[in-house]
């Protein structure tokens, strides 16, 4: 795809630098036609060809699996968010008193409060800070013991950037007979996810990040293995095995992970999440992932070499993702964050620091216009 597909795909203003894929993302301009026709269509006939939104639907299941090399589309159910796949392994898995799970100190709240939230039935959680040597995935091993019933961590560290070695953690808890569940909505569409070779037990991610789609749909990859390790929590006509069956008063929860989802599903995200990825398919995640590690390196090279920033995301190549999270020389995040918004700059603040997140599409004159807003005199 040539830069002149890529700028009619994203027809962003010169004057707009858009470097928060890690918080919200915008939508590729096949999204948002896919949306127009979803909308023209119910104005028109209504749900009249409700089986072809259906078929999009399957499509976008067909397409998740493939992201992640799952199984089979029936390991992938369609959520609203991430927090609510992680609520649904937290209040669906079988605990008892004593039971402990270990996670990140860095996790972003989703990862953090449902997991929290066990305390009540006596399950511990145990948070390993990043050590000084980045050897984040042997912390968490020897924080695990015999009554670890599962690890959770991010596959991106929201605020730093750091990237952690999901195929060492997942071969680690296989091992040990611990369940592995990731939140890979700071990796996934900008950097590859193998759900086989990580040995993930379960996946969530909303589409609304580095997958470039609307909010309010998400994955959830449960591993057929797991399927009825995981009772399902929330209960409606959707998640049974005969789901258009409305006359029967028995029934069983669908035998694929759909049983997480109990109520009418979301068409109008399905088909703009559905168009997102077939951009993201379509090039490749491999080739994507190339060019973000390689705009995460320029970044960090500038900030660090040229610039004088203190620089928070890791420096090892195999840690680096499209997060990069610096302070200026002279340490006003908050300042350095309010000129940058006033010059077009869209971006976060994260950890006590400025964090910026291009994507793929996002060209080099616009890194190097970011840069030299740090150099301009103030």
């Amino acid at each position: 795809m040539t830069p002149a597909d890529l700028a009619v795909e994203f027809p962003q203003p010169e004057d707009l630098i858009y470097l928060n894929h890690a918080g919200i993302s915008p939508w590729p301009r096949r999204a948002a036609l896919a949306v127009q026709r979803f909308a023209e269509e119910n104005i028109v006939s209504g749900p009249l060809h409700y089986e072809r939104w259906l078929e999009t639907e399957s499509r976008l299941r067909n397409q998740l699996r493939s992201l992640i090399n799952a199984a089979s589309t029936d390991e992938i159910a369609l959520l609203k968010n991430t927090s609510e796949g992680l609520s649904f392994v937290a209040g669906g898995l079988s605990w008892s008193r004593g039971d402990n799970i270990v996670t990140c100190a860095e996790e972003f709240p989703s990862n953090r409060i449902p997991w929290q939230a066990l305390a009540e039935r006596g399950v511990i959680l145990r948070e390993v800070a990043l050590p000084p040597d980045g050897d984040l995935e042997s912390a968490l091993g020897a924080a695990c013991d015999r009554h670890t019933r599962l690890l959770t961590i991010s596959s991106v560290q929201f605020a730093s950037g750091f990237r952690v070695d999901l195929d060492a953690l997942g071969v680690f808890c296989r091992a040990r007979g611990i369940l592995f569940c990731i939140d890979a909505i700071q990796g996934l569409g900008a950097l590859p996810l193998d759900v086989a070779t990580c040995h993930a037990d379960f996946v969530v991610a909303d589409a609304h990040k580095w997958l470039l789609g609307p909010e309010g749909i998400a994955l959830f990859y449960v591993a057929e293995r797991v399927w009825d390790r995981l009772r399902p929590s929330e209960y409606g006509w959707h998640m049974t095995a005969r789901p258009s069956d409305y006359d029967s008063k028995t029934w069983r929860v669908a035998g694929s992970a759909r049983r997480f989802e109990c109520g009418s599903p979301n068409l109008l995200g399905a088909h703009a999440f559905s168009a997102s990825l077939s951009l993201l398919l379509e090039l490749g995640i491999a080739a994507i992932s190339r060019t973000v590690i390689n705009n995460t390196i320029y970044l960090l090279d500038q900030l660090t070499n040229n610039l004088g920033a203190t620089v928070l995301s890791p420096g090892a190549e195999r840690r680096l993702s499209g997060i990069v999270s610096f302070r200026p020389r002279d340490g006003e995040v908050a300042t350095l964050h309010r000129r940058l918004r006033e010059h077009g700059v869209v971006c976060a603040v994260r950890g006590g620091a400025v964090r910026w997140s291009p994507h793929f599409y996002t060209p080099r004159r616009k890194l190097n216009r970011a840069l030299a807003l740090l150099a301009a005199p103030r």
